[in-house]
């Protein structure tokens, strides 16, 4: 009975929260892609994911998406759009020298922009921002590295971010 006694939520509804703040969290990572990749703007993207990706159920049965939290999806777009100029800053000093944030994977940037979004906006906790993008980036490259590198960068701007909750 989750009427009663506050805000108690059962093992399953807490369960199918977390997948639609995941999936919001996925959608927004290639949403920002998109936008960069085809110059097309953080509304017209926003709008055809709601309308066409998010929770759409299609004939072919490796197309059915997850339901997500539109707007959790919607503030870390509107945010990573808005905060991109401090959101790089944070990022370049979390890489090396020799590789600034135009120069890695596109795929790398936007969920930096994401998580970073997350992390300067002071929504959930820097730790639980880390591990959702780092699932995120062994989502997009299961085979390689850069889950590693994901987590060394996160942790490095969410240190610069919210130094007081490290």
């Amino acid at each position: 009975m989750s009427g009663q006694g506050g805000n108690r939520r059962s093992p399953e509804e807490k369960a199918a929260r977390q997948a639609r703040t995941s999936a919001a969290r996925m959608y927004a990572v290639q949403a920002l892609f998109q936008m960069e990749s085809i110059g097309q703007s953080a509304d017209r993207v926003m709008a055809e994911f709601k309308q066409w990706r998010i929770g759409r159920l299609d004939e072919d049965e490796d197309m059915v998406s997850i339901e997500a939290d539109p707007a959790l999806f919607s503030r870390i777009v509107d945010q990573a759009v808005n905060w991109q100029a401090r959101i790089d800053r944070m990022t370049d000093r979390a890489l090396v020298e020799k590789w600034p944030i135009d120069r890695i994977d596109p795929v790398l940037r936007a969920l930096f922009r994401a998580a970073g979004s997350e992390l300067v906006e002071r929504g959930a906790p820097p730790k639980v921002v880390i591990s959702e993008y780092v699932r995120i980036a062994q989502a997009f490259f299961p085979e390689g590295r850069e889950a590693k590198f994901v987590n060394a960068v996160l942790d490095h701007m969410a240190r610069e971010a919210r130094p007081e909750e490290f």
